[in-house]
């Protein structure tokens, strides 16, 4: 397959990345800094320097590929991650432009890296509103539930891929459970996974397409 991988340096965007070489697909890599790419890249990996601000520019990048990934999210270190929504709002924007040059390409899907925060944590009762989440990630979390329901209000065949409530890099295991809009808790209450294993799950759903126009989520 030939995947274009947009935001290919964060830790989403790179253990993707490094799945997708796994597996032998040919990939167009976006990033806004291409310094930050791996060196001596398998010649089927391209790299294409783009900040995902311009939805014409991006339909030509993604043009002629059978899926595009979305692993967009706003800097983390930027101290308005924590307390500014239309700092992390950015999100949103770069989700719209996707849907939108992702029509314009005639690209057949886009998979967008999603948040927790919109997971159902009991009936009725989403993981943002818990009372489990955590403040400081209340911003991003918001703007990750206003991406979503831009994907679902598009024509577009989209997946969005919900990780746990924590994720972090790790080992790749291969062993996980996959589950739709509920939160997956294992036996010690825990809801966990590794950015690796993440990556496995995520490259399986584009291989083997199991969640068309709707939302999945991963734990262990």
């Amino acid at each position: 397959m030939k995947i274009a991988l947009l935001a290919a340096t964060g830790n989403a965007g790179s253990t993707t990345l490094a799945e997708l070489i796994r597996r032998g697909h040919e990939v167009i890599a976006v990033a806004r800094n291409l310094d930050k790419l791996p060196k001596d890249l398998p010649d089927n990996i391209s790299c294409v320097q783009d900040d995902l601000t311009d939805t014409e520019r991006l339909a030509k990048i993604i043009s002629g590929t059978d899926a595009v990934v979305s692993a967009f999210g706003p800097s983390s270190s930027d101290p308005r991650y924590t307390s500014d929504q239309s700092y992390t709002d950015q999100l949103v924007g770069v989700t719209e432009r996707a849907i939108s040059a992702v029509k314009k390409a005639g690209v057949p899907r886009l998979l967008v890296v999603g948040g927790a925060g919109s997971l159902w944590f009991s009936p009725g009762v989403s993981v943002l509103d818990s009372g489990y989440w955590p403040e400081p990630y209340v911003a991003i979390a918001k703007s990750h539930v206003k991406a979503f329901s831009a994907l679902r209000a598009s024509e577009i065949n989209w997946t969005y891929f919900s990780p746990p409530m924590m994720i972090a890099p790790g080992e790749r295991t291969g062993k996980f459970r996959l589950g739709g809009d509920d939160v997956l808790f294992d036996s010690n209450g825990k809801n966990t996974v590794s950015f690796e294993d993440y990556a496995i799950a995520l490259v399986d759903e584009l291989e083997q397409p199991a969640h068309e126009r709707q939302r999945f989520t991963i734990a262990y």
